[in-house]
């Protein structure tokens, strides 16, 4: 049986051999319906609701409304497509295609883990891995991994590099760890110098090429603070947060700080990429691992940001920004006790920009400050989410060079923080982290590494930084 579409309406029918007349309808259909899906792209495009762009690897998106792209279309050659996105329009999203199978493209078109071509990658969906907080029934199939995109602003430090040839580099990157020492400069060199799209190229070359994991390579020529450095900068930035999570939660104690700055910081696609790897390679859902390691309000919290349902729009409600205003007031200051549900509820899945607006709000009905209430009402690391929450709301960046300031004050450096912001970031905002760490401490964040750190490890992330502010 197969399914035939006229214009609105689905038609069942048996299926046909190719060639046949049902089959004919069946593609011509299938032919318009796609003509009529690139008219429309192109009049929104003239009307201003999206700007769309040719580049060398298919079309893209530019700065369309609340960060929803429209797809791409399939590059040529199984490279990385690429969409504008971020929120507020601005920046990019590079994402590499799916075999059709589910597994991720190699070398010459062949999927890991999939069937052998260029596929379209698949949004996150009830299928695969759990949301956050429920486990997978038994017997369910293996979770399909999405492609692990990247976001990317106009503001980070890394752009792509021009000639780039994924087989070039990593014949280069073979010799520089191969027999008796290693060359550690072209190693640096090479991966600070590309883009994360481009580094998962050189990954795939170099699997095709020798048939060993980049990574693993690595790992054995290698070690110490630089090692685990170079190995992020060569790790999909799905996989590199998921594995940051287990590692945060890992042991004895959990590394709250890191939970706490990884949930507030992604966007909700990537908590749903995030969520999506992590099952992949644990076999283990987020938010299993998250309740088992964590309790009370903050478990609540944690896990609602988990499930990556914050609002993305840019557009704000005065009325609903005085509504929550009030609802907060009535939740903390204006009553005995403190009713810690409508902080999360509100705090977790409201937008940024709503949030600013309804902070303003909140000052005008209690004549206090949010963080101040938040200070006199809560504590622990409940306290420090939420508090988390209101400076990313009020400036990212800002929270990020706090983050960082921290990591390397005092004596010693906190090199799992450090490692994390520099790697993750250095494609989106790293530019804005350096001015507000310049403004806000007075000395440059390029200072402060070169202080801190010494040795390979100094010179990656100095080159990672960009250069002296």
């Amino acid at each position: 049986m197969g399914w035939h579409w006229c214009g609105v309406f689905a038609l069942r029918s048996r299926p046909e051999l190719p060639g046949s007349r049902d089959s004919v309808i069946f593609e011509s259909t299938r032919l318009e319906r796609n003509k009529h899906r690139n008219q429309s792209a192109e009049l929104n495009a003239r009307q201003g609701d999206v700007e769309t762009e040719e580049t060398g690897l298919g079309a893209r998106v530019l700065g369309d409304e609340g960060g929803k792209a429209w797809p791409p279309r399939k590059a040529e050659s199984c490279g990385a497509t690429m969409q504008r996105w971020s929120p507020g329009g601005r920046g990019a999203r590079l994402a590499f295609p799916r075999a059709s199978g589910g597994g991720q493209v190699g070398p010459g078109g062949r999927g890991r883990g999939g069937r052998k071509g260029c596929g379209r990658g698949r949004r996150p969906s009830g299928r695969g891995a759990p949301a956050a907080g429920r486990t997978p029934s038994r017997g369910s199939p293996a979770p399909r991994v999405p492609a692990a995109p990247l976001q990317v602003g106009h503001r980070g430090t890394m752009q792509d590099y021009p000639g780039f040839s994924p087989s070039v580099d990593a014949e280069a990157i073979r010799k520089a760890i191969r027999g008796i020492g290693t060359d550690e400069e072209t190693l640096i060199s090479i991966l600070t110098e590309r883009t994360n799209a481009q580094r998962q190229l050189i990954v795939q070359a170099y699997q095709a090429a020798y048939g060993k994991e980049l990574k693993d390579d690595l790992k054995g020529d290698l070690s110490g603070h630089f090692k685990e450095l170079m190995v992020a900068l060569v790790t999909p930035p799905a996989m590199f947060d998921a594995k940051q999570l287990k590692k945060s939660m890992k042991g004895v104690g959990t590394s709250e700080h890191a939970l706490i700055e990884i949930l507030t910081t992604r966007t909700s696609r990537q908590m749903k990429e995030i969520s999506q790897a992590y099952y992949t390679v644990y076999k283990k859902s987020l938010g299993d691992d998250i309740s088992s390691e964590t309790s009370g309000d903050f478990r609540k919290a944690l896990l609602t940001l988990a499930d990556g349902r914050r609002d993305e729009s840019l557009k704000v409600d005065e009325q609903l920004a005085k509504k929550d205003a009030q609802i907060l007031y009535n939740a903390g200051e204006n009553r005995w006790g403190t009713d810690e549900d409508k902080f999360t509820e509100i705090l977790c899945l409201r937008s940024f920009p709503q949030l600013k607006l309804t902070f303003d709000e909140y000052r005008n009905i209690s004549q206090k400050d949010i963080e101040d209430s938040i200070k006199g009402e809560l504590s622990g690391h409940f306290e420090d989410l939420l508090l988390a929450i209101v400076r990313c709301a009020r400036s990212m960046p800002a929270f990020l060079a706090e983050r960082l300031h921290q990591a390397l004050k005092g004596v010693g450096t906190d090199e799992f923080t450090l490692n994390r912001i520099m790697v993750s970031r250095s494609e989106i905002d790293l530019l804005d982290i350096r001015a507000e760490f310049k403004k806000h401490y007075g000395y440059s964040l390029y200072s402060a590494i070169k202080s801190d750190t010494s040795g390979n490890y100094e010179i990656t992330l100095l080159k990672i930084c960009g250069r002296d502010d």
